[in-house]
C-alpha cells in the first residue's frame, strides 16, 4: 500500500513537469530522496521514463481530432494539413533520434548526476528569461502550426536534441528554441507536444527493451498505476499551460528552474561534504 502511495506521487510530479517546462528529472531525483521505491535499479531506470507514456497518451487524447488525419469531420484540405503536421512531427524528431540512438548510454552515464541537472535548470532558466525579455515587443513571425517550415521544425528539432542532457527539460528545451526563431508561445507549446510523441514513445520502448519482460506482479500494477496517474495528471498540466500563456510569458517558468536549480545544487552539494 506504501509503494503504491509512492508510486501515485510519482505520477503526479511527472505529469505536471513533463510539460511544464520546469524539468521532470530535477523533481524526480529530489523527489527520490524523499520517497525510494523499494524496487531494484534496473526497475527504477526503466519506470521513470515508462511513466511518460500516460503524459503521451494525454496528449493523444486531447488533441486526438487535430493529429487525426483521417476524421470525417475534416475537409480535404484540413485532412492534407493534418498529414503535413505528422510529416513535420518526424522531419523534428530526427535530430534527437540520431544523437538518442547512438549516444543514449553514454548521455545517460556521463551526464546523469545532479550537478548536470543543476546546471540545466539554472541556464534555461536564464534563457527563458532572456528570449522573454528580447522577444517582448516583437510579432511572432510564426503564429499557426501550418506556417511551421521545414527548416523551423529542424531547428526546433536540435533543441529538442539538447533535452537529452538530464534537467534540461524536453518541452523546456524545444520551447526555448522555438521562440528564439520567431514561434508565438502557443505554437512553441502544441508543437512541443506532438514532438514529444514519437520522442517518448521511442525511449520508452528502448526502456522496456533494454529492461527485458522479467516483470513481477508487483512491477506490473506499479508500472500500470504510475502510468495511469500520470496520464489523469497531464490533462490538467496541459489544459493549466495552454490556458496560461494566452495572458502571460515564460518568464515565471524561467526564475522557477533558477531557484530549482540552486536547491539542487545545494542540497546535493552539502550532502557531498557530509558524506
Amino acid at each position: 500500500m506504501l509503494e503504491a502511495l509512492k508510486v501515485i506521487i510519482f505520477g503526479i510530479v511527472e505529469g505536471i513537469t513533463e510539460w511544464l517546462p520546469i524539468s521532470s528529472t530535477g523533481h524526480l531525483i529530489l523527489l527520490e530522496e524523499v520517497l525510494q521505491l523499494k524496487q531494484n535499479q534496473s526497475f527504477l531506470d526503466m519506470f521513470y521514463v515508462v511513466i511518460q507514456l500516460g503524459a503521451i497518451l494525454a496528449v493523444v487524447v486531447m488533441y486526438f481530432h487535430k493529429l487525426n488525419p483521417f476524421s470525417p469531420k475534416k475537409t480535404q484540405k484540413q485532412k492534407m494539413l493534418t498529414i503535413q503536421l505528422w510529416v513535420k512531427v518526424i522531419i523534428g524528431s530526427i535530430p534527437a533520434m540520431l544523437i538518442g540512438l547512438p549516444f543514449n548510454d553514454f548521455i545517460e552515464e556521463k551526464f546523469n548526476n545532479s550537478y548536470v541537472v543543476a546546471a540545466t535548470l539554472i541556464i534555461y532558466g536564464v534563457l527563458f528569461i532572456v528570449i522573454e525579455n528580447y522577444q517582448k515587443d516583437k510579432q511572432p513571425k510564426v503564429e499557426k502550426l501550418s506556417q511551421l517550415t521545414v527548416q523551423t521544425v529542424l531547428i526546433i528539432g536540435v533543441f529538442q536534441a539538447l533535452a537529452l542532457i538530464p534537467g534540461t527539460s524536453r518541452s523546456g528545451a524545444t520551447i526555448v528554441g522555438a521562440l528564439l526563431i520567431g514561434v508565438s508561445r502557443s505554437v512553441a507549446a502544441e508543437f512541443t507536444f506532438f514532438l514529444a510523441i514519437p520522442a517518448m514513445f521511442g525511449a520508452s520502448f528502448l526502456k522496456l527493451i533494454k529492461f527485458g519482460l522479467n516483470f513481477t506482479g508487483m512491477q506490473i500494477f506499479l508500472l500500470l498505476l504510475g502510468t495511469a496517474v500520470s496520464f489523469v495528471v497531464s490533462i490538467f498540466a496541459i489544459k493549466f499551460l495552454m490556458q496560461y500563456i494566452r495572458k502571460h510569458d515564460f518568464k515565471v517558468f524561467g526564475y522557477y528552474r533558477i531557484v530549482l536549480g540552486v536547491i539542487v545544487l545545494l542540497y546535493f552539494g552539502i550532502k557531498t561534504l557530509l558524506a
